[in-house]
């Protein structure tokens, strides 16, 4: 039976973060980073377990602004105006943080646990931050996984219309509604037919909104990521080994982003994975798990 220790709650960079750890305490430790909007509980316990089962000890936590973390204050609800004019025009969007806030937390959070360099697993916007902890913070990082995720770089192509509707559409006004929405969501975001998630997805779903719902916070958090522009070129000078997961059929970042952070980081591995979309499904967990498993380990043996 895997060591599991029950969540805890921290000081770090200023606010409150709320982690959790499965896996022994020497194990070599395993940071893993939600997405935009998403609490620490979407990487999937058993996803947690397995990983901690391959000798890591798996850290999951919940971002700034979500779950149990700190809520913050302050930024409107992003309008559709401002996203045009980031794209056309380059204007930036305004933010009451940026991702180079939420790396500063990632490290915190290390710092408070006395871990002086994890291997750093990112998806969607977690994916950005680690890619921000790597640049500004290479010598915490023992190797880089970015699922999911893109460069920032505003050529890449944006998502579908299905899927930038639903990251624009107001919240939910009830436990009914969020319940109902949260399927749709992530019937669109898996882009394909997935019975056995989506017979798990109203339980999910109430977790999560037994955790707490800060829709403001999603919106800062998205504010963050538009604000903080591209990291392309300064992902060229990226030493530390990199390992790229990408869906093809993801709706809401596009191929096209894996392929762009892939190409952008020197001697970095490209794993696509036919007919995933812009989620972790069970059916896909033994393929990503072991490519994770196999590109720690590289870097371990590399770095001794």
């Amino acid at each position: 039976m895997t060591a599991h220790q029950p969540p805890k709650t921290v000081r770090a960079n200023g606010i409150d973060i709320c982690y959790e750890i499965f896996g022994n305490d020497n194990a070599e430790p395993l940071l893993l980073i939600m997405g935009l909007g998403a609490q620490m509980i979407h990487w999937d316990d058993a996803f947690c377990e397995q990983l901690a089962v391959h000798g890591f000890r798996v850290i999951r936590f919940d971002n700034r602004d979500i779950g149990k973390s700190s809520h913050l204050t302050g930024g409107k609800r992003l309008t559709p105006l401002e996203l045009l004019k980031l794209r056309f025009l380059r204007i930036p969007v305004a933010a009451t943080y940026k991702l180079i806030d939420m790396a500063k937390d990632t490290v915190g959070l290390m710092d408070a646990l006395g871990i002086k360099s994890a291997h750093l697993v990112g998806a969607s916007m977690g994916g950005m931050i680690a890619q921000e902890v790597t640049l500004s913070f290479p010598e915490r990082v023992r190797s880089l996984t970015s699922i999911m995720s893109t460069t920032g770089n505003p050529r890449v192509p944006p998502p579908t219309r299905e899927a930038a509707a639903m990251l624009m559409a107001p919240p939910p006004q009830s436990k009914e509604e969020f319940i109902v929405r949260y399927g749709q969501t992530w019937k669109v975001l898996r882009a394909g037919h997935f019975p056995e998630e989506e017979a798990l997805d109203p339980d999910r779903a109430e977790r999560v909104f037994a955790r707490g719902l800060n829709p403001a916070g999603v919106g800062r958090q998205l504010r963050a990521v538009l604000a903080s522009g591209s990291r392309k070129e300064r992902l060229h000078g990226v030493k530390t080994p990199t390992l790229v997961i990408h869906g093809t059929v993801d709706p809401l970042v596009r191929p096209e982003g894996g392929k762009d952070t892939a190409e952008s980081i020197p001697g970095a591995k490209l794993l696509m994975i036919e007919g995933m979309g812009h989620a972790l499904p069970m059916r896909f967990w033994a393929e990503i798990i072991r490519a994770i498993d196999k590109h720690a380990r590289g870097a371990a043996a590399q770095a001794a």
